[in-house]
């Protein structure tokens, strides 16, 4: 079995409390770290890649986001996901081929640009066209920010995942969806479930959330940003 089956199977017969839990490397370093921890797969954040290169979020040129996933891949003998955002406007061809050269497994893809949701026919029909690229090559988690930049409408949320799982979506994730529609999504949506927990100790416990019907947990760049408060207390102490 290849990293890339290895991955789409880590989704597959998950019990309810038993998500699988992705921590989300910034760089090489973060990334051993969690290997060395155990998990069995990586999830880059763009944010928090975005934070380590001194960007904005959403401000990383491709070129350099690419080049990072490629030195977390090469860090690691575990399977590696990576947020591209919204494919950073190439071409589907030209975007599966890129994250194959990387070595990455899967890749998450927003259904949003610039805090506005994209039309779902339209994304639906891109993200196709990305997984007849990529063949089994690829595992496509479908973003959607019905919660994040929509009206936050749960039927709206299922209507868009069902159109991205028809596309060919492995899984989708409508981040900052409200604990509390959790399980409404879960009825509502085929397939793989990805949710937003917080850092330890912040909000829901990766196995509450599988309990509430989560497939698999990540943690956007909230683990960066622990990781970067960690530092600035540390820093504060050497202060003269």
């Amino acid at each position: 079995m290849n990293k890339a089956e290895l991955f789409r199977a880590l989704h597959l017969g998950r019990a309810p409390g038993d998500p699988l839990v992705l921590p989300g490397p910034w760089d090489a370093a973060s990334a051993r770290v969690f290997a060395e921890a155990g998990f069995p797969a990586l999830a880059t954040p763009s944010a928090g890649v975005a934070a380590c290169l001194g960007y904005e979020d959403g401000a990383t040129p491709a070129e350099e986001m690419f080049a990072a996933v490629a030195r977390i891949v090469r860090a690691v003998d575990v399977p590696v996901s990576a947020d591209v955002e919204g494919g950073f406007g190439l071409a589907p061809g030209e975007l599966v081929e890129r994250l194959l050269q990387a070595g990455v497994v899967g890749c998450n893809l927003e259904d949003s640009d610039g805090g506005v949701l994209k039309d779902p026919r339209e994304h639906a029909g891109f993200l196709a066209e990305v997984r007849a690229a990529a063949g089994g090559a690829l595992f496509v988690n479908a973003r959607v920010d019905t919660f994040l930049h929509g009206d936050g409408d749960p039927e709206r949320a299922v209507e868009r995942a069902a159109s991205y799982v028809a596309a060919g979506a492995d899984c989708v994730y409508p981040i900052r969806a409200p604990v509390d529609v959790l399980p409404l999504l879960r009825a509502g949506i085929q397939g793989p479930l990805n949710m937003l927990a917080g850092p330890a100790g912040e909000g829901p416990s990766p196995a509450a959330l599988g309990e509430l019907g989560a497939t698999r947990v990540t943690f956007g760049p909230g683990l960066q940003r622990r990781a970067a408060r960690a530092l600035r207390e540390i820093a504060d102490t050497l202060v003269p």
